[in-house]
């Protein structure tokens, strides 16, 4: 293929990706499940020429990159808490899957056993794309997205150890202290390598300050992860989501805020485009793997009978897997977790989704390997009835059990916490500092710690808004926003004027324009102030105080339905709240006049209670804790 041809082809590629994000929004589908679709449909059109998926583009190239972006996201202590029922489902669950699997391919086709092996490891490991980009937009709890997480991330690494293994076998090549030796090499120098590469990477990211240096050496991050793994025969896969669990755990401390948001730009768009593609890509291999199988004449009828059962089987090794281990260790409670039910382990079960690791791994076998077309056949049914079948029907199966996360609601007031903590911390560090400086010596120093102070209480009061209705106009945060916004767009046209006028020099405006282009992506990326419906069984439990476990079942009566201080004081409340101790009934923070926090310093009553409608939260004054 000329280069033009590859470009070309490149090009249209990411035009379809792009086109299908919109496309399944507006219906509801997942757009790895249209592309998987649009691809089957455009490989068995007449004048489309498809060349088979080069195993080494997928493995080499595409790989490394979509399970770093997963694993520099991915919380290490949340996976270190699941750790053992993560390494069962990535490894013994893959290696169950692919022996159940490898027992019934041996049974059902005339093919040796290391063969009917090897198929067993290629349909083995669960997509990490697929289930994650599903399971996200159903909003699954946390814990089962987590599992999900940290199988997808590992699972690679055992199938393609195994794969190696049974090829080897193919081959008779193969031997138990070979194969042990191998296996040791594989884990263990992917691991070491995974760990040097990712204190190497954060000791650059020390060093410099360049954010353009420190984008480019996380562009390079996975490769300098996965090709010397490769070279002493490790695994490169297991080699780059360690590094990528190691960087991502560090980022924050060693990076720059100007080289995570420049990193989370961009692989964001990689993560996009290459997840995306795969999916495209596997369809469009669909119309060669099926004329292959024409072309050597076998019984059309047993064929896809074998495949049939291949694809069950696979299906049925995972529940079987999941479930003989739900009660010993997915429902066992462990302190400060909470049990998994068996609708999440029927959901966690059923998320068995497999992606374009299945199907490029499975082009690594032997050419020569007796029905081979029937083997690469199996690997594609597998892979695409697993989208479909799974994929269509997860929202269905999801909303049936009632398996859902905590709900937006609950999101916010997670985050409310989280800020309040942040701003009782901000404040405290802004009056040490003040106070070893000595008293403000003037006017304008005092303004300075008056203005942070206000600031700090303002990011603080901005979520709490959220969680409000507002009946009479906007919340402040909101009329912030599009007020700024408004003189953002008047700025930077004026800002504009003046460059087509030549009257300033263009590099001084590109770093003007550069301000406020910041400043505009921080408040586009604020979520708006909006009303939310009231969710079922939508609270976030933190370490209960004395407070909120004195006050639990308290309903005092309350003493008005308005705020009076503010209608004595011609005020507009922004949001009620109610004293849990008395009954006083007083306006938020966010409001002008502050009469619940007020009523706190003058009566000490600790806890209040939202009294907005539909809401039930309540908060301690002393502790800053929810409930």
């Amino acid at each position: 293929m000329h280069l033009v041809q590859v470009l070309m082809t490149l090009v249209a590629v990411v035009v379809v990706v792009l086109m299908a994000r919109p496309l399944g929004e507006r219906s509801g589908v997942n757009a790895a499940l249209i592309l998987t679709v649009l691809g089957i449909g455009v490989s068995f059109l007449p004048f489309v020429h498809v060349e088979a998926l080069e195993p080494e583009l997928v493995l080499l190239v595409i790989l490394p990159p979509i399970l770093y972006a997963a694993a520099v996201n991915v919380s290490l202590p949340d996976f270190r808490a699941e750790i053992k029922p993560i390494i069962r489902l990535s490894v013994g669950l893959v290696v169950f899957t692919a022996f159940v699997t490898g027992l019934i391919a041996w049974w059902l086709l005339p093919i040796g056993f290391a063969a009917a092996l090897a198929l067993g490891a290629v349909v083995g490991p669960p997509d990490a794309v697929a289930a994650m980009a599903i399971g996200k937009k159903l909003g699954l709890p946390r814990r089962v997205m987590t599992l999900l997480e940290g199988e997808s991330l590992l699972n690679d690494a055992t199938a393609l150890v195994l794969l190696t293994t049974a090829i080897s076998a193919i081959s008779q090549q193969a031997s138990p202290g070979g194969v042990a030796l191998g296996f040791l090499i594989s884990v263990g120098g992917g691991i070491l390598i995974g760990v040097v590469v990712g204190f190497l990477v954060n000791k650059v990211h020390t060093l410099t300050n360049d954010t353009t240096i420190a984008t480019g050496v996380s562009l390079i991050t996975p490769w300098l992860a996965f090709v010397p793994a490769e070279e002493i025969h490790a695994s490169g896969v297991l080699a780059v989501v360690i590094a990528g669990l190691v960087i991502g755990h560090k980022a924050p401390v060693v990076q720059t805020a100007s080289a995570r948001l420049a990193q989370s730009v961009n692989w964001r768009t990689i993560s996009f485009l290459l997840e995306h593609s795969v999916f495209f890509l596997i369809g469009l291999q669909a119309s060669q793997i099926v004329e292959g199988v024409h072309d050597a004449h076998h019984d059309t009828a047993s064929t896809w009978i074998a495949v049939v059962v291949i694809y069950l089987g696979v299906v049925a090794a995972r529940f079987v897997w999941v479930f003989s281990s739900y009660l010993g260790f997915f429902g066992r409670h462990r302190r400060g977790q909470q049990n998994l039910s068996w609708q999440q382990a029927f959901v966690l079960s059923f998320a068995g989704m497999r992606g374009v690791v299945t199907l490029a791994s499975v082009f690594l076998i032997p050419e020569d390997t007796p029905y081979r077309d029937v083997i690469v056949l199996a690997a594609l049914f597998v892979t695409v009835a697993s989208l479909l079948v799974q994929g269509l029907s997860m929202p269905w199966v999801v909303r049936k059990l009632g398996v859902v996360g905590a709900g937006v609601r609950s999101e916010i007031l997670q985050e409310a916490h989280i800020i309040q903590r942040l701003a009782v911390t901000g404040k405290k560090r802004l009056d040490e500092v003040a106070a070893a400086d000595g008293k403000p010596e003037n006017e304008s120093d005092q303004a300075v710690i008056d203005r942070l102070d206000t600031l700090n209480q303002v990011l603080a009061n901005r979520v709490w808004e959220r969680l409000g209705r507002q009946s009479d106009g906007e919340a402040p945060s909101h009329l912030y926003r599009r007020y700024r916004l408004e003189m953002i767009k008047a700025q930077r046209a004026e800002a504009l004027t003046m460059g087509n006028e030549r009257s300033v020099d263009y590099e001084v405006l590109q770093k003007v324009l550069a301000g406020l282009d910041v400043e505009e992506a921080g408040l586009e990326s604020a979520e708006a102030a909006e009303t939310l419906e009231p969710e079922a069984d939508d609270q976030v439990m933190t370490d209960r105080c004395v407070h909120l476990v004195d006050t639990d079942g308290w309903d005092p009566a309350p003493l008005s339905d308005v705020c009076e201080d503010c209608e004595a004081e011609g005020l507009t409340p922004v949001h009620l709240r109610l004293c849990m101790q008395c009954g006083y009934v007083g306006c938020c923070d966010s409001s002008p006049g502050e009469h619940m926090t007020k009523h706190f310093k003058e009566s000490g009553h600790p806890v209040l209670r939202s009294f907005e409608p539909g809401e039930a939260w309540r908060w301690c004054n002393v502790d800053h804790l929810l409930s």
